[in-house]
């Protein structure tokens, strides 16, 4: 059964931007921390950006002024936008929720920044 459902992905040119959604239900959204996370090829799974209930953002250094996370509670969707693209973001994204006793993943959407 799909939870979080993720569009927005696809190929851009280095300095290019991208804009990721995560829509889900709102007895998910509402209670739930999210998150976008990035898996490149032979790599692990590492956190990008997060965003509590209340608006409260974190993001990892390699993101730092390039990303966004944002949350619009009127529509269950949580955005990642993604500026200045590199090469080195090339990974698939997956969004995830963690509210109290669950987490959530999508089921991932790929970006590819061409140099």
């Amino acid at each position: 059964q799909v939870q979080l459902v993720e569009s927005g992905g696809g190929l851009v040119q280095a300095g290019g931007s991208l804009r990721l959604s995560c829509a889900t239900a709102g007895s998910i959204f509402r209670a739930s921390a999210m998150a976008w996370y990035r898996q490149a090829p032979g790599k692990q799974r590492d956190l990008v950006a997060s965003i509590t209930t209340v608006g409260i953002t974190s993001y990892a250094d390699s993101v730092k002024g390039r990303f966004t996370i944002s949350r619009d509670n009127a529509k269950n969707t949580v955005y990642l936008q993604m500026n200045s693209l590199k090469p080195e973001d090339t990974a698939v994204y997956y969004c995830y929720a963690n509210r109290p006793g669950f987490i959530y993943w999508g089921q991932g959407t790929q970006v590819s920044v061409s140099s």
